[in-house]
């Protein structure tokens, strides 16, 4: 079959504007519109080499196909391992049609052009997530010809149309109905890019599993983050950025990513931070728990007997700050727990699942709430400890996951007076909170609810006075949490003050003593953690 080169006016590098399609591979493990792509391409005259299962699949639908072996004059062997790995399909691939040495040279070896590469990839990651699959079953979905022909076509972009998921289907039909046949260079460019982005991503997934079951460091040299697309977002932080949400490929704990919207608005940027921080936060506590989120810090938590009176608890903790904000429960939402939160302005709520009646409820009264649900438990035993990035200028911060909780077995206690049982049990419920805070943390609890939360300051002493400011009742009888060591006695004094009775904290300051000595002159108890839990944002 000889080649013609079919070209229009200059707009790209080579003198090529539009590539016309007149023979393409395709060979996909996601078959899904498939036949009728093949169908409506051999309708406009192209011929289709094929391999395996989709070749089969094709010609069993009544499509025109050749299969691979027939081209390469050489079988498939090594159980499918070795299909298109071969030069009378890669070179047909990669020739560039403006070099006249390229198109000598091919044809002197009788290889016909490729003018598309339709290639989907083994599901390696579906293999990964599927129980009880065997690390050889995982290594036998790494596929190796999809890639290499993807990104074969993707070099040569100006002359190949580079297809890699059913969602282009239609806008490159749509485009060689428009065109004759033929694929404008905007939409080659796009499909490269898009090929690139898909080989990225599988390589990052293969190098990511394999680090983490072989790899003896904690940091490789490199860190490859597979994330895929959930949604684009109404808009950033603020109205004039843009913004996306993604997810990574293998979280298997409970996760804003994995939750499904049964109602409202579109999650906005900040309701996605706000609802993962709630949903973090929740995951530490084992009785019914509801936290209040505002701007990425708690402005109200309890633990009660029911999620109806943890609501209630811990939205009167701030209720000013409450407006406007983000609800997460580790039980699910009951109708008791629905009428309360109908009567404020919530962004968006968080749980397990919502009970018969409590769904309708908040979504009669609010048209625009966002309603999620988890469809899996909330709380300790569930929490899945992942490795947490930060994109910064230039670079990405990596670190391992916060410590679990506290053994209460290894808390000192550095003061005259140990605190007591009761004390202990609310301090340890402090620390929880506090570790969620950002710093510099000071949070005041009473029993199993907060009282006063002090966030986001640059110093721990002012921290201390806005828990005592922000407090709904009387702080007289509560206990303290600091998420770092005091670095004066100055805030030890300002918890006195507010009738703070044991302080939880790490330790660890060269001032230490002071404060100890004026947490003896209060007759305050305080405990170290030895375990400093500052959250910087």
């Amino acid at each position: 079959m000889r080649y013609e080169k079919s070209v229009r006016s200059t707009s790209l590098p080579g003198g090529i504007k539009l590539v016309k399609i007149k023979r393409a591979i395709i060979s996909v493990s996601d078959k899904t519109g498939v036949v009728d792509f093949a169908k409506q391409l051999a309708d406009m005259g192209v011929e289709i080499i094929s391999t395996g299962g989709t070749y089969r699949l094709l010609k069993e639908n009544g499509v025109k196909v050749i299969e691979v072996a027939e081209v390469t004059g050489f079988p498939e062997m090594l159980d499918g391992r070795v299909k298109t790995l071969h030069p009378k399909v890669h070179a047909g691939i990669l020739a560039r049609r403006d070099l006249p040495e390229h198109m000598k040279a091919i044809e002197a070896m009788d290889i016909t052009p490729v003018d598309m590469v339709v290639v989907n990839l083994y599901p390696f990651k579906q293999t990964v997530l599927k129980e009880g699959a065997t690390l050889e079953d995982i290594v036998e979905n790494i596929d190796i010809g999809g890639p290499s022909m993807i990104r074969a076509a993707a070099k040569n972009y100006q002359s190949v149309a580079v297809v890699v998921e059913p969602a282009q289907y239609e806008e490159v039909l749509a485009s060689m109905n428009a065109n004759g046949g033929e694929v404008e260079d905007k939409l080659l460019c796009k499909l490269m890019a898009e090929a690139f982005t898909a080989t990225a991503n599988y390589d990052a997934m293969i190098a990511q599993q394999m680090n983490a079951r072989f790899e003896d460091k904690l940091f490789p040299a490199s860190w490859p983050q597979p994330v895929e697309k959930v949604c684009d977002l109404r808009y950033g932080e603020n109205p004039n950025q843009k913004a996306a949400f993604y997810q990574a490929p293998f979280t298997s704990g409970v996760t804003v990513a994995k939750a499904e919207c049964l109602h409202g608005k579109e999650l906005s940027y900040n309701n996605i931070l706000d609802l993962d921080k709630a949903l973090d936060i929740v995951m530490d506590f084992e009785r019914p728990t509801a936290v209040i989120m505002k701007h990425t810090n708690p402005c109200g938590l309890a633990s009660e007997d029911t999620i109806a009176k943890a609501f209630r608890v811990a939205y009167d903790v701030d209720p000013l700050s409450a407006f406007g904000c983000v609800i997460a429960l580790n039980r699910n939402c009951d109708v008791e727990t629905a009428k309360m939160i109908h009567e404020y302005f919530v962004e968006a709520v968080i749980c397990p699942d919502y009970e018969p009646g409590a769904l309708e409820i908040l979504e009669e009264k609010k048209k625009n709430i966002r309603l999620l649900r988890t469809n899996q438990p909330i709380g300790p035993a569930y929490r899945v400890r992942e490795t947490k990035t930060k994109k910064v200028q230039g670079g990405l911060l990596v670190q391992t996951d916060e410590p679990d909780v506290i053994d209460p077995n290894n808390l000192k206690v550095v003061t005259k007076r140990a605190p007591t049982e009761e004390e202990v049990h609310s301090l340890l419920f402090a620390w929880k909170l506090a570790k969620h805070v950002t710093s510099n943390a000071v949070v005041y609890v009473r029993g199993e609810h907060a009282v006063g939360i002090g966030a986001v300051q640059m110093s721990r002493v002012d921290s201390a006075k806005i828990a005592s400011f922000k407090a709904n009742e009387p702080t007289k009888g509560c206990v303290m949490a600091s998420d770092a060591f005091f670095p004066f006695r100055d805030a030890v004094d300002t918890a006195a003050e507010a009738g703070i009775t044991a302080i939880i904290q790490p330790g660890g300051s060269i001032r230490d003593q002071e404060s100890i000595d004026a947490a003896n002159e209060h007759n305050i108890a305080m405990i170290y953690t030895g375990c400093r839990v500052f959250r910087h944002s």
